[in-house]
């Protein structure tokens, strides 16, 4: 293993070394609150929010292939890990969201398409890697300290693939068929993965003992990921107009999108509770932590599919949500943002560290 320590502050090594896979959570935090921003006809913030996004995404790569290249151990290590290796799946999601949010905002479906294949890409060599090593590691955690929200990461990144898909499709009209049914196909099976997942992390909540440091922001991907399930299903309800088969499935997608956006709805309260709970009720401490996009992310994704929902089904009451909660998923966003300013000025470069301090959960 190489290392840097001769040429970088302790400060930047240390953190490149450790940096977790999930800061890729704050482009897909970004990228669609933008997204919503735009829907939602906040023109303004949306496309300050697109720039910063086309930054974070570059930032966030260009650090995370540093520490591939440093620091290749750590970086291999985390990728079969229980506790970080589905992290990973962040980066399939930050492409699409992004690749989503230009497409939205800026209307250049191929600069967007290039994304999606991108991430596609990404999802098969991750799909396939992490759960192949998590499944043949001789040495594997117990359901309680190894399962948690953050493995439904992987049901956000099929998802992001599906609703890239389903709004790219219109324009790449000679692959016009080949790309709705993958969509489908991927929108389907991210459905059923979160149908393995959740029931594993239910029964973690309700038959083994939770300590408030074990109850991380990732839980609220609990939400997330049929929020983004749900945005996936109104995409494909929207291009059912133009396709044979989905046409026939149209009751089909909209009977589950509805499930999915129930099932989301259902979440929230439970973990609005749980939240409580853990910094009211046991007091534990609040503090900045990258896991923390994990949990802002489906703020703003509820925003979207909800809207988008209404939409499809005709449903202008709904409507009052999305514009609600546009500013709870804002002042999420905003105080994340400012927590992550803060932490990096405090260990800045010539800056003292911060005494070490127990995490707030594994991802």
């Amino acid at each position: 293993m190489q290392s840097s320590g001769d040429s970088a502050p302790p400060q930047v090594e240390t953190g490149l070394r450790g940096m977790h896979p999930a800061y890729f959570a704050m482009v897909m935090a970004t990228g669609i609150i933008s997204t919503a921003c735009h829907l939602l006809d906040f023109e303004r913030l949306s496309l300050v929010l697109f720039w910063l996004n086309v930054g974070f995404y570059i930032i966030i790569w260009i650090l995370m292939l540093l520490r591939l290249a440093l620091y290749p151990r750590q970086f291999g290590s985390d990728l079969i890990s229980h506790a970080r290796g589905l992290a990973f799946f962040t980066s399939v999601a930050a492409t699409c969201v992004l690749g989503s949010q230009i497409q939205v905002v800026s209307g250049h479906y191929r600069l967007a398409t290039g994304l999606w294949l991108f991430g596609v890409g990404l999802w098969v060599i991750l799909t396939y890697t992490v759960f192949t090593a998590l499944t043949v590691r001789v040495d594997k955690p117990t359901i309680a300290t190894g399962i948690n929200g953050g493995w439904l990461t992987a049901v956000v990144a099929a998802q992001s693939i599906a609703v890239l898909g389903a709004q790219l499709a219109p324009f790449l009209q000679p692959h016009y068929r080949a790309v709705i049914f993958f969509s489908f196909a991927v929108w389907l099976g991210g459905g059923m993965l979160y149908i393995w997942i959740i029931g594993l992390i239910f029964y973690r909540y309700t038959f083994f003992r939770m300590e408030p440091s074990e109850l991380s922001p990732p839980y609220w991907i609990n939400m997330g990921a049929v929020a983004i399930s749900t945005l996936a299903g109104t995409m494909l309800a929207i291009d059912a107009a133009q396709s044979d088969l989905l046409t026939e499935l149209l009751p089909f997608i909209k009977g589950f999108t509805l499930m999915f956006w129930a099932t989301a709805t259902w979440w929230i309260p439970m973990l609005v509770i749980l939240g409580i709970w853990r910094h009211v009720y046991r007091r534990y401490t609040l503090r900045y932590d990258p896991l923390y996009w994990g949990a802002v992310f489906p703020l703003g994704m509820y925003t979207a599919c909800t809207f988008c929902l209404a939409k499809v089904l005709n449903l202008d009451p709904l409507l009052a949500l999305p514009r609600a909660f546009i500013y709870v998923a804002l002042i999420a966003w905003c105080a994340t943002f400012v927590g992550l300013l803060i932490h990096l000025a405090f260990n800045a470069p010539g800056v003292g560290p911060r005494p070490s301090t127990k995490h707030a959960g594994p991802l």
